[in-house]
């Protein structure tokens, strides 16, 4: 599979089988979304694997604002809670920002290596879908994510149990312009 072919054939996964993820299988993705690049080579995302009971508890107690994604959650084998370092993107050392977009580079970085984390589980024959609607802080607390870390995006993760066609997009003239 080239680029091309990943770029266009992965798709946003909402079903899954209900077969585990290979922990090394999950090691070589995350190697893989390592390439991403970031702020400076910053490298500031870190990515917990959750399953099992602390992944139904996500679905069930941090999704209430969308109940759907408790139930895509709780379909997968896995979920991929997407964490930055805070404070690292968008300064300079002596602490000043490089850039009046200040510190939201790091979602720049975040949402890079998302995709990229998408793209690799794609490449390896794994369905996944971005999820950014569920209460931050709660699944911050019952993942215990640091206090110098900010949790920014679920990722439900598994063997697909569904093919979505391709939506319909934009053409070029659209998205593109020359001045």
């Amino acid at each position: 599979m080239n680029a091309t072919e990943c770029i266009k054939g992965r798709r946003s996964i909402r079903k899954f089988k209900p077969e585990p993820i290979d922990h090394a299988l999950l090691a070589e993705i995350v190697e893989t979304a390592s390439y991403a690049p970031s702020w400076k080579h910053t490298q500031i995302v870190r990515y917990i694997a959750v399953e099992g009971d602390m992944k139904n508890r996500i679905a069930s107690e941090c999704t209430d604002m969308f109940p759907n994604n408790g139930k895509i959650i709780e379909n997968a084998p896995l979920l991929i809670a997407v964490t930055i370092i805070k404070n690292r993107c968008g300064y300079e050392r002596d602490g000043s920002f490089t850039t009046p977009r200040k510190d939201t580079w790091q979602m720049f970085d975040a949402g890079i290596a998302s995709q990229t984390f998408c793209l690799a589980a794609y490449e390896k024959g794994l369905g996944s879908v971005i999820l950014g609607i569920f209460d931050e802080a709660k699944a911050a607390s019952l993942l215990e994510v640091p206090e110098d870390r900010e949790l920014i995006a679920l990722i439900p993760v598994g063997y697909p149990d569904e093919e979505p066609a391709a939506p319909r997009r934009k053409p070029v003239e659209d998205l593109l312009s020359y001045k």
